[in-house]
């Protein structure tokens, strides 16, 4: 007799001990999904539907606890909740009296939870996109901007801190993803872990996050949003943001490496650029 398989939320899953990918100079130490589709359907009894129950969910109190602990003496803020979120985003948008921002594809994003996975060309990248439309999106950001004198912007945006190569802080990142995604809330992404070295190619993508996320929310949308720029015009900056339709990504089917391939493609069509197979961080090291 069978036992009939039991589900378990993300949240739960991440906390339980479950081995998380971690990266350093761009090579995973484990990686807890599969490359070969078959394999990683076995562990479909770990997955959900892309909807998290209020009972199944670590309290939001609790993750910023653990937060705390994890980064004793740094000022975490509240991620995906800040409530100065809305009023950074209304004096961000006197930024367009500098920026012309041309936002297009914004019709293909449903309300409600979202992925949004970009590029990363700029540190302005993720404000480009709320300086148009009045969404709240929840990213990644290195636990070093919360620690140096920018550090208030990044808490009254509510961002998530991530030190990288470190497997506790991406545990509890993931589980603030989780937590974030419930709440219909949009989470943005940028692969790539650092900004292009030479600001305007596309770098071989991480897995470390996003597979684990798409893993954990199957049901949700994901969409690229790519971010360029252009010359000054009339002393404006001109930049350039499209946001693809829903991607055709299902994890029960596509191995990890076609998921990137189809992130990896559309970016590139979206935002006509040249791409490099290599990891950015890794091109920064050797340049010293």
């Amino acid at each position: 007799m069978v036992a009939k398989p039991h589900k378990v939320s993300p949240v739960t899953l991440l906390t339980r001990g479950a081995p998380v990918a971690v990266f350093d100079s761009g090579k995973a130490t484990h990686e807890p999904w599969r490359d070969s589709a078959a394999a990683r359907a076995a562990d479909r009894v770990y997955l959900h539907d892309g909807v998290v129950e209020e009972s199944k969910r670590i309290s939001y109190q609790d993750l910023v606890q653990r937060g705390k602990m994890i980064y004793p003496g740094t000022r975490i803020g509240r991620p995906g909740r800040a409530v100065t979120y809305w009023i950074t985003i209304f004096f961000m948008r006197l930024l367009n009296f500098r920026w012309s921002v041309t936002v297009t594809g914004s019709e293909n994003v449903m309300r409600g939870p979202a992925i949004l996975v970009g590029n990363h060309v700029d540190a302005m990248d993720p404000v480009a996109i709320v300086m148009k439309q009045w969404w709240r999106v929840t990213a990644f950001a290195k636990v070093e901007v919360f620690e140096n004198r920018g550090a208030i912007f990044f808490r009254w945006m509510g961002q998530i801190p991530l030190r990288r190569g470190d497997e506790n802080s991406t545990r509890w990142a993931l589980d603030m993803a989780s937590q974030v995604l419930a709440e219909g809330t949009m989470l943005g992404l940028y692969p790539e872990g650092t900004r292009s070295p030479d600001k305007k190619s596309l770098h071989k993508i991480h897995r470390r996050i996003l597979i684990p996320i798409f893993e954990s929310h199957p049901q949700v949308p994901v969409h690229t949003i790519t971010t360029t720029y252009g010359k000054k015009k009339f002393g404006r900056q001109q930049v350039f943001v499209h946001l693809s339709k829903r991607l055709p990504i299902d994890v029960s089917a596509m191995s990890a490496a076609h998921i990137v391939d189809v992130i990896k493609n559309e970016i590139l069509k979206t935002g006509g650029m040249a791409y490099v197979d290599a990891f950015a961080r890794d091109i920064k090291a050797r340049k010293g």
